[in-house]
């Protein structure tokens, strides 16, 4: 201790000459009105000390503040970035649900021009392969569902029913290959087969002197007893004739897109039932 004492001797007599100084200027301060000479001194040596000790003090409020400041306004901004990311999600589901109503209000629009009892269904699997081009829909014998029933979409003709479980059932697309579905060309009533090549369909047995063009439009003929008649099929893509063949050979593209088909209708009771 008197070590230090001796170490720091001198610094230790000028804060304790200061303290007297303040001391003794406080007290006369208190005792008269006028300012003396010594006073002012005091107060000119301790200005800047007084200065530098609310500058520090200042700061460190300062500083104090602001870091509750950020502290709270990065809250808040964490609870707001939360409430956006709340109302974008809730914004999603709304537009999915209204893009999903408009497109039920399209399809119910289809069949009621049908005007034939049909049951709504949404797609949950798929099978589109070199093998099978098929769809698993949600509805199956539970809904009263059976096979060979007609699946259509508000473009036209999806497929049809050919397994069946309690609840859901397997369509086979009009683009499989063992599909065929009797057809007409719309425009001049040609008939012929419409039959599936993967993404695409092979329009055969249309003969060769009938008008066929492309852009013309292939429905179902109604013959067979599982389409109902009118329904779209597709359209004309390309026409060639051949004078050494009796038919014409004729591509078509379907007028579904499947690719992009979520929802579909069953009609229940065909043709052959009206």
């Amino acid at each position: 201790m008197r070590d230090l004492l001796r170490r720091y001797k001198l610094l230790f007599y000028m804060i304790l000459l200061l303290l007297l100084t303040l001391i003794l200027y406080s007290y006369n301060l208190r005792q008269k009105a006028a300012t003396s000479f010594f006073e002012r001194a005091v107060l000119s040596l301790a200005a800047p000390f007084q200065i530098a000790i609310d500058g520090g003090v200042d700061s460190v409020i300062a500083i104090w503040n602001n870091y509750f400041w950020l502290v709270d306004t990065r809250q808040r901004n964490l609870e707001l970035e939360r409430e956006n990311l709340k109302l974008r999600s809730q914004l999603r589901e709304t537009r999915e649900i209204s893009l999903q109503n408009e497109r039920l209000r399209h399809l119910l629009g289809f069949v009621d021009e049908l005007d034939r009892p049909a049951l709504p269904a949404q797609i949950i699997g798929e099978d589109v392969s070199h093998w099978a081009r098929t769809l698993v829909i949600d509805k199956g014998s539970g809904s009263g569902l059976r096979n060979g029933l007609p699946v259509v979409a508000a473009e036209g003709v999806v497929g049809r029913i050919i397994k069946i479980g309690p609840e859901s059932s397997r369509v086979l697309l009009i683009t499989d290959a063992s599909s065929a579905v009797a057809s007409l060309v719309q425009r001049t009533r040609t008939r012929s087969i419409a039959r599936g090549r993967g993404q695409e369909l092979a329009v055969n047995y249309a003969l060769g002197d009938r008008d066929v063009r492309v852009g013309d439009l292939l429905v179902t003929s109604g013959m067979g007893g599982v389409f109902p008649k009118g329904l779209p099929l597709g359209l004309v893509t390309t026409v060639q004739r051949d004078p050494f063949t009796l038919f014409l050979k004729i591509r078509a593209e379907p007028t579904v897109d499947f690719s992009h088909l979520e929802e579909v209708m069953v009609i229940v009771r065909p043709d052959e039932e009206q």
